[in-house]
């Protein structure tokens, strides 16, 4: 089968397009044939070796963990799945990914894909949907008739998480930059911030939200977010209120009961079904900005490093 993969860590041109071998389902497993691969910004920092004490990965690896597809084998053990099924899954950032005409996945991660759509589309659903699922009602257990401040709010993970605040009911301040903010609003943001224009803490002076959702910048090369910056928009937060963030941590002790909880997104089946059924609903919209063919995985890395994507990619064996 093609697969892209790198044989060593480095710059977005160490993945290539080459033959490699075609996948067997393993005990617990299924073989999906890839109808779409998303690209997500953690697949980049793997790629560089920022993280391979967290993530190790055996060389070559095939990257792209957000996957749609037909399942094509059924291993031992698993139950519930056939050949023939449509699914999308969020698989093990670290394990063989979806950059491959075929790819193993753990039965345990899968979800029934929207019946809605492409299904190459809804690869751009999984880890990103959660994210936002898991930060609004894990983490700060939002309610109907709070207040949040989603900040990135037009990334992909900003836009699940407005949508699914509006849907619950919340009140919703987004924060983002002016190509994204038609989108933004569309997805039910009461109010918009444009960054590029006013510092989010001059803009919301005086103001304070139950939630505050702090999102991972666009660009893996981009200049965390400074310790000043993580004050001023934890002090957004309302006494009791939440600070999630998905990236630069806010302070254990922030005082006035507020909470602050640096989160990592796990693969969730259950979770993932439900948004898959808000998808088939109509009350969760997929946005892929491009779908493109798998062997220009090497140019989105790039364009992701120079900060040229304009939204959600996937990539089409």
């Amino acid at each position: 089968m093609k697969a892209v993969r790198y044989h060593s860590y480095g710059a977005g041109d160490v993945l290539v397009q080459e033959e490699a071998d075609r996948p067997v389902a393993g005990q617990g497993q299924v073989v999906l044939r890839v109808a779409g691969a998303a690209f997500n910004l953690l697949d980049a920092a793997i790629r560089a070796g920022k993280l391979a004490e967290v993530f190790p990965v055996a060389l070559p690896h095939v990257p792209n963990y957000d996957v749609a597809g037909v399942i094509t084998e059924v291993g031992a053990d698993v139950s519930g799945w056939s050949v023939g099924d449509a699914v999308v899954a969020f698989l093990p950032p670290n394990a063989p990914g979806g950059a491959a005409e075929y790819v193993a996945a753990p039965a345990e991660a899968l979800a029934a894909a929207p019946r809605t759509g492409e299904l190459a589309d809804a690869a751009a659903l999984p880890s990103v949907g959660l994210a936002a699922w898991q930060a609004l009602f894990e983490h700060a257990d939002l309610k109907p008739g709070q207040s949040v401040l989603v900040d990135g709010a037009g990334g992909a993970v900003g836009g699940y998480a407005v949508q699914l605040a509006a849907k619950a009911g919340a009140t919703v301040t987004a924060v983002a930059g002016p190509r994204s903010h038609d989108r933004v609003r569309s997805y039910g943001a009461d109010r918009i911030i444009d960054y590029t224009t006013t510092p989010v803490g001059t803009a919301l002076a005086g103001r304070r939200f139950d939630v505050v959702l702090h999102l991972a910048p666009t660009s893996p090369d981009l200049v965390p977010t400074s310790p000043e910056e993580i004050a001023q928009l934890v002090d957004l937060v309302a006494d009791g209120g939440a600070f999630i963030s998905t990236t630069t941590p806010g302070p254990e002790d922030a005082g006035r009961g507020v909470r602050t909880v640096r989160m990592f997104t796990r693969s969730d089946a259950a979770q993932l079904a439900e948004l898959v059924a808000r998808v088939d609903a109509g009350d969760l919209k997929i946005e892929v900005s491009e779908r493109r063919p798998l062997h220009e995985l090497a140019a989105v890395h790039n364009q992701a490093a120079a900060g040229r994507l304009a939204g959600k990619t996937v990539l089409i064996p």
